[in-house]
């Protein structure tokens, strides 16, 4: 499958909700890897969360489509000038498992490194969900020892179904002799 990139504007943020939502939570999640389900109820995001990232300076989400379908989406931020925040990474569930999740974050990483100029990759998974660290791991991504704090009590991100969800930071450095 052939994809196509391009920046998410406000007419895309329903369809961009709809997206990650199907990837993370409820029954539709469950028909990918990716799915959350078993840790958390509730939503992943909202409009207001992505319409956020779609307004903000140093912020983009990168929508991946194929033939005018949308298939997956990764918000980008800036964090420092050699340093890029990955997120908001979605690919739909019966597409998972067919390589396309790689090839978005390979195309976030090319758009970090060449057109931000960006040295570092940084990301966070739920320390609960080994598979997607060795998944990121697989790709370069390592550990920096660095865990957050779930934000408990935030029911924006979901309704936790156990005490002891935490956030283990990844991160990877970008060259541009790799790309």
């Amino acid at each position: 499958m052939t994809l196509t990139y391009r920046f998410a504007g406000e007419t895309d943020v329903p369809a961009v909700v709809a997206l990650i939502e199907s990837a993370y939570r409820g029954e539709t999640s469950r028909q990918g890897w990716t799915s959350e389900a078993h840790l958390l109820d509730g939503q992943r995001t909202d409009a207001t969360a992505v319409l956020d990232v779609v307004r903000a300076a140093g912020n983009v989400m990168l929508v991946a489509e194929a033939t005018d379908r949308l298939i997956g989406c990764c918000h980008l931020e800036r964090q420092a000038a050699d340093l890029v925040y990955f997120g908001m990474f979605a690919v739909q569930p019966g597409q998972q498992g067919r390589g396309l999740g790689a090839q978005i974050l390979q195309e976030a990483e090319r758009l970090a490194c060449f057109d931000w100029s960006a040295a570092t990759m940084l990301l966070t998974v739920i320390a609960q969900r080994p598979e997607l660290i060795a998944w990121y791991e697989r790709r370069g991504y390592r550990r920096t020892g660095e865990t957050k704090p779930f934000p408990y009590g935030n029911e924006r991100l979901g309704l936790p179904r156990r005490p002891d969800l935490n956030f283990v930071v990844l991160a990877k450095s970008l060259s541009q002799r790799q790309r």
